[in-house]
């Protein structure tokens, strides 16, 4: 397995004079094509030769790549380190999008990685660390790059990962650094590997596995190699060491925080800016925090970025945000450019619903102009429950899921099924509740809480997590994250202080927090001795909020030149339409109580006279139905339901609302809710004021409005006294939502109403759907979200290119639910299908190209994924034999 610790950059210094490097080989110039006006780059590959350790003889060969672009001049330096597991190679790109940008670039390969030779000595100061001063040296005698004096180049350094330690303990050991931008590292390796004096086993695990396996490209491993690779000898006696004993032991976190940035932190004086993932079981938010409070108290500029990514989803939606936040960095504190912007002291990327076209999630940046750290503005939450007992199983097994390493695709499947991969076993875990929320509170920080612990053993190793509950009972572990504890002399007792994980999420007004205490965990070794802990509570939950961590403005509302506007047209629509006005046709009592026909329905635009924006549309829907409206853009969604609100005039065909049919201004539409594209709202009135406000303009009696009733399915609670400036994203969503319902119409008609929410809130926007119908009124929506239209639509209408493809119940469309297609890296033996295929639940079990495909007989898809790992089966993904997404793309033959 190759471990691409997300994009790295590295450097490291040594101490004051650093023999000049050697260099092996005479070098070879290239020059990188260019792509379009962009001017080429030019690229020098040579091997420098360097000491394999202070005073030795014996030399370690760096293989490096020198980029630069342009004219003659002198021009800062940048080094680019890359991830564990990578090479010199994985830089490039940016290397040349650096180079273009006026900087001298030297990407390396590590020692023991691509095509440099020595040992992985995990950034020793006295090896890698001694490396990357010798590059300096070598770059200081460059005739492109600028220095600050002799042999003292100009340079920053950045890396993510390995490549981000090595940056930062490279500004703790060489004072010719200028300026730094480590991402998603570390700032103590043995707090990383060790948290809470517990072994993160399966991490651990994969480092020292990647070590030891496949890292050196181009040369045989010899026989002392067998089993510890390019490792360093002490490393690797070190680890085989702690994973037998299942433990750290004190020189084994002696060793690692040796040879961690922690150990420099009073030397790093340099410009940083820290980015660090929000999914992130590796390494999380809390290394980041300490190496920023660290470098602020020796003075030096710190900017603090949390990404929406990490070790266990990967880098890749915020790769060219970061880029470019990096270049401003280096411009700013390399090339001396006042006017660039470095971006604010701490920004935080939030989600804001999923991008249709490609299924990722869609990120709003959130800034404060100081760091807020992991503590700030805390609040208390108090929990209940009584004092509670439970076990851990001997050998550790079964063990708890929280993050899985490597399965950060697969989670994000499961979570689009409404499944997730956190998975407690009953007996093996205590809980603890809030009482429903009634505001929603978005926690940015680490919680704490303190809790008194007994075990049988007089130790106990504990995993703590909070989850968002939600009003269905359906859970949600943010960022999958945990963290363990290990508590000793515990026989009688003992009051702990537990700090949860630091995380960036919003729990919902409605919502819970569960407080849960795990005796294992997938990703942590456990105690193999059974034992029986007991957990109470000795305080509430304290949760940080950084109220002053804002979303960036949006610009000047659109009711502020939009209402004035709006209410011109519609007057001169009223006057226009009002001439032209025909006879409407007599009601259809066979349709009476029919909540919508369309027959032959036909419209067509002026300027595209050619061509049918909707041709001969027909369909029917019911009482009780939660219609989901799908196509591709351009299908005709968006006419169709303009022509059902009234609002355009079909060219043929008609539509019926409860066997009236519809024109503008028809009163039927009275019975018709709609929200499209959102509604406005004025800010500083309360959400209960604008909807007052709203219903009087319809001129209706105020006893027709049943506000109390629509404000209980849409769920907004006591928020709705508080002005709507104060609202988040989903609150405001759910106003609006509201805001349709009221008079509960029978027919409610929603266009897009998930736009801009996160994942917790798109549930809740599910659930008020379900809720509504269920009452038997109709409910009829259009979305791209298609996972969520399978979970909350009971049928379906396909439109594409302004014609009807398909119409039915979703489970016609879709095909049974009860086949999974499981993934897997490789081909599966006989021996493990047979296993599977034995499991409890499972009816059937056969091997195919894509994978196995499993026909479930009871068992759910969570306790199959659980049965699966346990027998070691390579998962890498699972899903519906045939979701909507496969049953849509066929209907339109693969358009969208």
């Amino acid at each position: 397995m190759k471990l691409r610790f997300p994009r790295p950059r590295g450097r490291r210094p040594l101490a004051a004079m650093a023999a000049v490097a050697v260099l092996a080989g005479a070098g070879t110039w290239t020059v990188a094509a260019a792509t379009g006006g962009d001017p080429p780059v030019h690229r020098e590959d040579r091997f420098v030769s360097v000491p394999e350790a202070p005073g030795s003889a014996q030399k370690v060969r760096v293989d490096t790549s020198f980029f630069t672009s342009g004219g003659s001049g002198r021009r800062p330096a940048v080094l680019l380190a890359h991830g564990f597991g990578g090479s010199k190679d994985d830089m490039r790109g940016e290397a040349e999008e650096l180079a273009r940008s006026g900087y001298a670039v030297l990407t390396w390969s590590a020692r023991g990685f691509g095509h440099s030779t020595g040992r992985i000595g995990l950034n020793d100061p006295d090896r890698e660390g001694a490396d990357v001063s010798r590059l300096i040296d070598w770059l200081a005698q460059r005739p492109e790059v600028q220095l600050d004096a002799a042999k003292d180049p100009r340079v920053g350094i950045a890396g993510g990962s390995y490549g981000g330690a090595i940056s930062l303990l490279a500004a703790g050991h060489d004072k010719r650094v200028d300026a730094i931008v480590p991402q998603i590292t570390y700032w103590n390796l043995a707090d990383s590997l060790f948290p809470g004096d517990v072994l993160k086993k399966l991490w651990t695990g994969i480092f020292f596995t990647t070590g030891s396996t496949g890292v050196g490209k181009t040369t045989a491993a010899s026989p002392s190699d067998v089993g510890c690779g390019r490792f360093d000898a002490e490393l690797c006696a070190m680890y085989e060491r702690v994973a037998v004993a299942g433990r750290p032991d004190d020189q084994a976190r002696e060793l690692l925080t040796r040879r961690s940035p922690s150990a420099v932190a009073d030397r790093i004086k340099v410009p940083t800016l820290l980015v660090q993932g929000q999914s992130d079981s590796l390494f999380p938010l809390d290394q980041s925090d300490a190496a920023a409070r660290a470098i602020a108290r020796n003075g030096a500029p710190v900017a603090v970025d949390w990404i929406a990514g990490g070790h266990d989803t990967g880098t890749a939606n915020e790769k060219g945000r970061i880029e470019e936040r990096t270049r401003a960095w280096f411009d700013r504190y390399l090339k001396g450019d006042a006017a660039a912007s470095t971006g604010p002291a701490f920004r935080v990327s939030r989600t804001g619903g999923l991008d249709t076209t490609d299924g990722r999630a869609q990120l709003r940046g959130a800034s404060d102009e100081h760091y807020p750290g992991l503590r700030n503005d805390a609040r208390t939450v108090p929990l209940t429950g009584r004092e509670q007992s439970f076990g851990n199983p001997a050998g550790g097994t079964p063990p708890a899921i929280s993050a899985v390493p490597g399965m950060g695709a697969l989670s994000g499947q499961l979570a689009g099924l409404g499944l997730g991969v956190s998975l407690d076993f009953p007996g093996q875990y205590a809980h603890f509740d809030s009482a429903r929320l009634d505001e929603s509170v978005r926690v940015t920080g680490s919680p704490t809480a303190k809790v008194k612990v007994a075990s049988s053993t007089g130790e106990a190793v504990l995993f703590a997590k909070v989850y968002d509950v939600g009003p269905n009972g359906q859970q949600q572990l943010p960022g999958q994250l945990v963290v363990p504890v290990r508590v000793g002399d515990a026989k009688d007792g003992r009051a702990v202080e537990l700090r949860l994980p630091a995380v960036d999420h919003t729990f919902e007004s409605g919502h819970r927090m569960r407080l849960v205490l795990a005796a294992t965990d997938l990703g942590y070794a456990s105690p193999a001795r059974p034992a029986t802990y007991t957990v109470s509570l000795a305080g509430g939950l304290s949760v940080p909020t950084a109220p002053e961590v804002r979303t960036a403005s949006a610009g000047l509302p659109w009711w502020t030149w939009g209402l004035p506007v709006g209410g011109v047209l519609v007057a001169a629509a009223v006057l226009l339409t009002g001439r032209r006005r025909t006879a409407v046709p007599a009601p259809d009592p066979a349709l009476a109580d029919v909540p919508l026909q369309i027959t032959g329905l036909s419209k067509r635009y002026a300027k595209s006279a050619d061509r049918y924006a909707v041709q001969d549309l027909g369909f029917r829907v019911e009482r009780g139905q939660v219609l989901g409206l799908l196509g591709p853009n351009g299908a005709g969604k968006t006419t169709t339901l303009r022509m059902l609100m009234g609002l355009i005039r079909p060219d043929a065909g008609e539509i019926r609302v409860f066997g009236h049919a519809i024109r503008p201004g028809a009163p039927v539409l009275s019975r018709v809710g709609a929200f499209v594209e959102g509604a406005g709202f004025l800010p500083h009135l309360s959400g209960r004021a604008n909807l007052d406000l709203y219903w009087r303009a319809t001129g209706r009696p105020a006893g027709d409005a049943h506000v109390e009733e629509a404000l209980e399915i849409a769920g907004l609670g006591p928020a709705l006294e508080r002005a709507v400036r104060t609202y988040s994203q989903g609150m405001r969503q759910r106003l609006a939502i509201a805001q349709a319902m009221l008079g509960l119409p029978d027919l409610l008609i929603l266009d897009e109403p998930t736009n801009g929410l996160d994942p917790p809130q798109i549930r809740e926007m599910r659930e008020v759907m379900i809720r509504y119908a269920a009452a038997g009124r109709t409910v009829i929506v259009s979305s791209h979200l298609l996972a969520e239209v399978e979970q909350s639509c009971t049928h379906l209408v396909v439109m594409d290119r302004g014609r009807l493809v398909s119409a039915g119940p979703v489970a016609e469309i879709t095909g049974s639910g009860d086949t999974l297609l499981v993934g897997v890296d490789g081909r599966l033996s006989d021996v493990a299908v047979e296993k599977v295929a034995s499991l409890p639940g499972v009816a059937s079990a056969v091997r195919t190209d894509e994978g196995l495909l499993v026909r479930l007989d009871g068992a759910s898809a969570r306790e199959l994924l659980v049965e699966l790992v346990r027998l070691e089966i390579p998962v890498a993904s699972v899903g519906p034999h045939r979701r909507l997404e496969d049953a849509f793309l066929t209907l339109i033959g693969g358009s969208a």
